[in-house]
């Protein structure tokens, strides 16, 4: 009796060995062999851009901290060279315009994967980690200032009026209705992430009329300059006034979900590129400190410098004009990866701590100018040692958050009852993480 043996063709071995790849891919990653229209459904613009990091962001928002510290010591030669000498705006607006992005970005996709309970949760953490980083950096001040003056007989002028009504000053000063001139910046920070919820849920039921809504608010308080918060520090209102810098907030928000609607950049087009450098080129012929500069002046206008607290229409209209080239360049996201701005991303990326350090860095910075002048050794020494700090601090930071997302990321293989092994592990479904 013959024997018959089914003779298999290479073909079909390969035909199997292709689906078994297609199952392994459908278990690892279940979303992309949704039905497309399902995919669409579910892919929002704040998720979309939140996949993956932009270099750009990060980077920009690290330049800024280390301008803040610069710009927070008076006397520092640096401050020459800073933003505000070559526009209208300074690294405040890029602050806040890049805080309503990262925002957006970070909360925005767990209000939409997680619910509005979910995301009001960690926007109340954030904001208390915020305040509790502002009451550190108050109390930090005061004792500094307080044994430094002290220590060498000359009357304290930051927190003056702190230290003269110890009690009530700092009593105020945990109710943010003082607060000093340099610490101002993580108040409004708080105030504007406290009101993410509604700007997220404006820009998403309407982006048109949230930010009309937004606008005339701003409007108002340009007219109105008295709504503002008090400020028990010079008898008036803070200096970032939250109802005005809100807009700016409100448009980096809105800026997120554009670009998540184009691949994570905001649409290009020539002619707005070269509308915005017209205006950078004016801001900068107006605002330039020519005399500083031992130049003639070359100033178009002349006109008077614009109002920071109420945010002037011409500073907003010079940071998007700074902004739109930047966040619609392609090739700048690529430049921003590369291994040369790993220090400025990471300063980005934890922007909170780096920030702190920065105004503790400016803190001894002032007082040592103040007592020892604003020789060149003095000027060396603090922006060495405060640039490199708050660069080394981000870089630490980065380096520990790599190394425990890292542990907590490992792949486990698991054998079901079904006899069928998948792979599972939080780096599979942990979401990209963002400090706004």
């Amino acid at each position: 009796m013959i024997s018959r043996r089914r003779v298999i063709p290479a073909s079909a071995g390969k035909i199997r060995q292709d689906r078994r790849r297609q199952e392994l891919s459908k278990v690892l990653s279940p979303a992309q062999h949704q039905p497309r229209a399902e995919r669409e459904c579910t892919l929002t613009p704040a998720s979309a851009i939140a996949s993956k990091r932009d270099p750009r962001i990060d980077v920009l928002r690290g330049i800024a901290l280390l301008m803040i510290f610069v710009d927070h010591i008076p006397g520092d030669a640096l401050g020459l060279v800073t933003l505000h000498n070559f526009g209208f705006a300074d690294a405040a607006e890029v602050f806040v315009l890049l805080a309503g992005m990262s925002s957006m970005i970070a909360y925005g996709k767990v209000f939409e994967r997680e619910g509005a309970l979910a995301g009001s949760r960690r926007i109340i953490w954030r904001c208390a980690r915020i305040y509790l980083f502002q009451i550190g950096l108050l109390l930090t001040t005061l004792v500094v200032v307080l044994l430094w003056t002290t220590h060498y007989d000359f009357p304290p002028t930051l927190v003056a009026p702190i230290l003269n009504a110890p009690l009530s000053g700092i009593a105020r000063g945990l109710m943010l209705q003082a607060v000093p001139g340099y610490l101002d910046i993580l108040p409004l920070y708080l105030v504007l992430l406290a009101a993410f919820p509604l700007v997220y849920l404006g820009l998403r039921l309407s982006p048109g009329l949230a930010l009309g809504v937004s606008a005339a608010i701003w409007l108002a308080v340009n007219l109105h300059p008295n709504l503002n918060l008090p400020n028990w520090m010079n008898g008036e209102h803070w200096f970032f006034n939250p109802f005005a810098w809100q807009f700016l907030f409100t448009i980096g928000a809105a800026f997120a979900m554009l670009a998540a609607a184009h691949g994570g950049s905001l649409p290009r087009a020539r002619w707005a590129v070269w509308l915005c450098a017209a205006y950078l080129g004016f801001a900068f012929l107006e605002s330039a400190p020519w005399a500083d500069w031992h130049l003639p002046s070359l100033r178009p206008v002349n006109m008077a410098a614009p109002d920071k607290t109420q945010l002037a229409a011409v500073r907003i209209l010079n940071i998007l004009a700074l902004a739109y080239p930047l966040l619609s360049s392609p090739g700048l996201r690529a430049l921003a990866g590369r291994r040369f701005f790993r220090p400025l991303e990471a300063c980005g990326r934890h922007s909170l701590e780096v920030f702190a350090v920065g105004c503790i860095c400016a803190l001894f910075g002032r007082l040592l100018f103040r007592t020892y002048g604003v020789g060149f050794d003095t000027q060396v020494a603090i922006n060495v040692i405060g640039l490199v700090m708050m660069c080394m601090v981000g870089l630490w930071l980065e380096r520990r958050s790599k190394r425990a997302g890292g542990k907590a990321g490992i792949a486990t293989l698991e054998v079901r009852p079904t006899g069928r092994k998948t792979l599972q592990g939080e780096l599979l479904s942990q979401p990209t993480r963002w400090s706004p």
